[in-house]
């Protein structure tokens, strides 16, 4: 069973302010390896389509598009190697949440 499979999928059942996903790169980049911090599933799609994203992250941002979509709030996408990404996530203020603060890409409807 693939982890972001479930996640997302239990994320969405419950209706959850927010899936987190961790990766090995700082989120979701653009064409210029910069870190693209707010996106939408339609962005996402769009994103998909012209080649940006690409390889082992059409999965994860799949998965958080399909999790947005069942009524979760937000996906967060962030890098699993930087020290405390989650907790900084999870324990942040709404601010930190709603600017991505530290890296990270908030996906939302």
């Amino acid at each position: 069973v693939n982890a972001d499979v479930a996640a997302g999928r239990i994320a969405g059942e419950l209706k959850a302010a927010r899936v987190l996903f961790l990766t090995d790169i700082a989120g979701v980049l653009d064409k210029e390896m910069k870190l693209l911090r707010n996106l939408t599933c339609k962005d996402i799609q769009g994103l998909i389509d012209d080649g940006t994203i690409t390889g082992g992250m059409i999965p994860k941002v799949t998965y958080a598009t399909s999790a947005v979509e069942l009524g979760v709030e937000s996906a967060f996408i962030t890098d699993g190697r930087i020290p405390h990404a989650l907790l900084n996530q999870v324990l942040g203020s709404a601010q930190q949440q709603d600017d991505a603060e530290g890296g990270g890409t908030i996906v939302t409807l």
